[in-house]
């Protein structure tokens, strides 16, 4: 399979399947934090809830709107932070962006289908819109 044919079938399978069923797809009443990514250009809205237990995520969720790439994207997150230390946020992070808005290429197929947004760079924000919320959110608790 060619590079672009395989971006092409993980953009479907990865951006499309999570934006479509996305990660626990729910408010949580119980959350300890709430934290609101939002993009005024477009409008992607998002709130993701955690759940903590000494310094981890226990339970994760989002609620909100926005395009597939968002929406996959957050729902990615929210995957990925459950069972997460804060101090494992930003290299997860950093991590991400170096695949989907950078040169760096990985392993983890989920990360790989935002690849594709390199090609489009007004969807760049898109893609980080809740990771950089969540950023924004951890230097606010130091």
């Amino acid at each position: 399979m060619k590079a672009e044919e395989k971006l092409k079938h993980l953009y479907q399978k990865v951006i499309l399947g999570h934006s479509k069923q996305p990660y626990h797809y729910q408010k949580m009443d119980e959350a300890d934090y709430i934290i609101e990514a939002y993009n005024p250009l477009c409008g992607d809205k998002f709130k993701l809830f955690l759940k903590m237990k000494e310094g981890t995520i226990q339970t994760a969720s989002f609620s909100g709107y926005g395009c597939a790439i968002s929406k996959a994207s957050t729902s990615i997150l929210v995957q990925r932070l459950e069972g997460l230390k804060l101090a494992d946020i930003a290299a997860l992070r950093q991590q991400f962006k170096a695949v989907a808005l950078g040169d760096k290429s990985s392993e983890d197929e989920e990360f790989e289908a935002f690849s594709t947004a390199k090609e489009f760079p007004g969807r760049a924000n898109c893609v980080s819109l809740s990771w950089d919320s969540l950023e924004e959110w951890l230097l606010e608790l130091k």
